[in-house]
């Protein structure tokens, strides 16, 4: 349950528009729901800011498709990530407003219309990047922060990013998406003032090592304020550079 909406109850039970036992109906899957393959943590978003996202890899359509009705009910914005085709239309079936990005492979559906927050720019090396690259936009986005893409600027050609320098002086936060040898977040640091979050993907050649390389290549970056998160790990890019964008004064 949302911040607004438990605040909108309360003062209900305060003025007497609703009775007491109607508001615990309403609190009654707090602080979980137990669907026996699966506790939905409905009280996450009271403690973090964010509802529970579902992470589909290992679950099946139906298993997800229930999952999302359950937080859907509840009033929770929808996030679901590495899903399928096949998974997306199982939740459409019960939301037709459910939205599928196929490149990052999200399902995502909006339930309020909070005015969002710029600041989030998202920089790829390289169009084999994307997938990530999309989890990470569309994470951000679905938390109230929709971002600003920047994409195929890796340092085989530098002067592609170079040329887009005005776009990472205007961002608060920078998600730095890339394979290979994983060096493009270090040349982004050196250039700006602000957080540099990267993220290795499993994009490369046999020594790339499924991403590896660019993993060990980001943690030792010479450029300071460079944060690493783990391989292909898009959602928890996204996740980490909304946080900081929501505490920037501006």
């Amino acid at each position: 349950m949302e911040v607004e909406k438990l605040t909108t109850l309360l003062e209900k039970v305060k003025t007497g528009e609703i009775e007491v036992n109607e508001a615990l109906q309403s609190l009654r899957t707090l602080p979980f729901e137990d669907l026996g393959f699966s506790k939905i943590d409905h009280h996450r978003q009271l403690r973090t800011g964010f509802p529970e996202v579902i992470f589909c890899e290992g679950k099946t359509d139906s298993q997800v498709a229930k999952i999302s009705e359950h937080i859907l009910n509840a009033g929770h914005p929808l996030l679901a990530t590495r899903a399928t085709p096949m998974m997306y239309e199982a939740v459409k079936a019960i939301h037709p407003d459910a939205r599928y990005n196929e490149l990052g492979r999200t399902i995502s559906v909006i339930q309020s219309d909070k005015e969002g927050k710029d600041g989030v720019l998202i920089i790829s090396a390289g169009t084999s990047d994307l997938p990530v690259a999309e989890e990470a936009a569309e994470t951000a986005y679905m938390m109230g922060c929709p971002p600003e893409r920047l994409y195929d600027v890796g340092v085989a050609g530098l002067h592609r990013l170079i040329g887009n320098h005005e776009k990472l002086l205007q961002a608060r936060v920078i998600i730095v998406v890339a394979g290979m040898e994983g060096a493009l977040p270090s040349v982004v640091g050196g250039l700006v003032d602000i957080p540099v979050i990267a993220v290795p993907t499993s994009v490369g050649y046999g020594a790339s090592f499924g991403g590896l390389a660019a993993l060990l290549g980001m943690l030792n970056s010479c450029a300071s304020g460079v944060t690493v998160v783990n391989i292909d790990n898009g959602f928890g890019a996204g996740y980490s550079a909304t946080l900081i964008n929501r505490l920037s004064d501006e």
